[in-house]
């Protein structure tokens, strides 16, 4: 059986919701996406979009326990209908156990010696309550969710976009592993005429919020005396809003990603809905021994006008309290990485990056893994993020714990890959909604420190998740 790794090159569309669609009926289908569209394309928001189906094992980690479902090799593609051969329940360390699965090959090289970022691994999505997994937290908050911790798929095979070179690839571990997906999106790809299966209409109530001005205005005081106490320097306070929905979430899905296109945003189905990802917050990315992370912390509305945007964004740039917010988490993050990796530096302090609805302070971290240490070693030791908890991290946590009255499930977590070669890229997953059932929940939070303003603050969390709220209202609420 031959092991080298499986390269084929696919018809290319620079509107990869194309490729979705032809893969969706399957087993676990999964969408990393840039955010490219016919409208922008060679936009420097992202290069790769990675798509796949079909993981030979799918990990589902709940509490303690983490249940582990084992697909049979196949020479063709399974639908979303297939049972597994097999399914185990494991206490282990869900980290370890996606490392456990996780098989080793050479990197997907090109015949100009470039790598792309993956020719198969683990996709999917680390919630941020799993960090109950990693440290001795209070449990306080409300789960009124069904979804799991975690849930990470292994597969042998992927597709990816390439939008700088404009071509696209099916990748795998092995041919054994590749021709099958090959045949199957070269053939749908390829039909003279590309039929999309109608979708059902997607409906949506208003959006609510789970607290009120007054309460949050508590919440902001409670913080600020733990800061004042010495407790902690900086906490990530985060309000829920809700509505009820009807109708396939991937409609509102295509839409968002059109009105506000992120680097880091994703599409997971799930059994009960999905989540919807636009975040433009790279977490931890991982290629060798290259590491390097991109907190955000600092975030201004943008202006009206050319003038008042400009304006909005000098403002930022100038902000004494957000450059403070932001360095706090730079100091966390290197000392996260510092368990893992050496020769941590920062490159980039407060760098501004511009997106649709608000400008964002952010800061690049880099360093080198430690010998021994592996892209989930170093994932597990900084999770969850700084930039969503606060500092000192822990006992962020606990007062996050104490004061949200809902458990953050998805939101605040990460998504990404981590490749059978070693590379790694994961988000921060903000500007998130979760669909399930028939209610859509989506998180809009901010960084308090002492010198934080509670009205400012309010409005910030607002305004984060107004443009995904206000579109999704305006586009498909019910009359």
């Amino acid at each position: 059986m031959s092991f080298a790794p499986f390269i084929k090159e696919i018809s290319y569309f620079t509107d990869t919701s194309r490729y979705f669609e032809i893969i969706r009926p399957l087993k676990h289908p999964i969408w990393l996406d840039s955010c490219q569209s016919p409208e922008r394309a060679g936009s420097p928001s992202g290069r790769y979009d990675i798509f796949s189906a079909c993981p030979t094992h799918y990990l589902q980690t709940t509490g303690a326990n983490t249940k582990v479902q084992s697909f049979k090799p196949f020479d063709e593609l399974i639908t979303a209908d297939a049972r597994p051969a097999s399914v185990e329940n494991f206490a282990d360390d869900p980290f370890a156990l996606v490392e456990r699965y996780l098989p080793n090959s050479p990197p997907a090289m090109l015949a100009d010696n470039e790598s792309l970022p993956m020719c198969g691994g683990a996709i999917g999505f680390f919630g941020y309550d799993l960090a109950h997994r990693l440290e001795r937290l209070p449990r306080l908050a409300t789960r009124d969710s069904s979804l799991p911790d975690m849930a990470i798929g292994i597969y042998p095979w992927t597709v990816i976009v390439d939008h700088a070179r404009q071509k696209a690839y099916i990748t795998a571990k092995s041919s054994e592993y590749g021709e099958a997906p090959y045949r199957y999106l070269n053939h749908h790809l390829n039909l003279k005429q590309f039929l999309e299966k109608p979708k059902e209409p997607f409906k949506i109530s208003v959006f609510e919020s789970f607290i009120k001005a007054n309460s949050y205005f508590e919440k902001f005081d409670a913080i600020h005396k733990y800061i004042y106490d010495g407790d902690v320097y900086q906490v990530n306070f985060a309000q829920r809003f809700q509505a009820q929905f009807s109708g396939d979430p991937l409609v509102a899905y295509l839409h968002l990603r059109q009105i506000n296109p992120a680097p880091f945003a994703g599409y997971i189905p799930l059994s009960s809905g999905a989540i919807i990802s636009l975040s433009p917050e790279r977490f931890i990315a991982c290629d060798g021994d290259r590491v390097t992370t991109s907190p955000i912390k600092g975030t201004i509305a943008r202006g009206a006008s050319v003038p008042e945007d400009k304006k909005a964004a000098d403002t930022l740039v100038a902000s004494r309290k957000d450059q403070a917010e932001n360095l706090m988490i730079v100091d966390l993050l290197r000392n996260d990485l510092s368990q893992t990796c050496n020769q941590v530096s920062v490159p980039r302090l407060f760098e501004l990056q511009s997106f649709t609805n608000v400008h964002h302070l952010v800061s690049t971290i880099e360093a080198r893994l430690k010998p021994g240490h592996t892209a989930l070693s170093l994932l597990r030791a900084a999770f969850p993020g700084g930039s969503i908890t606060g500092a000192p991290k822990i006992r962020a946590m606990e007062i996050i714990e104490s004061l949200e009255s809902h458990g953050r499930g998805p939101y605040c977590g990460s998504l990404g890959y981590i490749s059978s070669c070693g590379k790694m890229d994961t988000s921060i997953t903000i500007r998130t909604l979760v669909a399930e059932g028939q209610r859509i929940t989506c998180w809009g939070g901010g960084g308090i420190v002492a010198d934080s303003d509670a009205q400012s603050e309010y409005q910030e969390s607002i305004t984060k998740v107004a443009i995904l709220l206000r579109s999704l209202e305006s586009e498909f609420g019910e009359a």
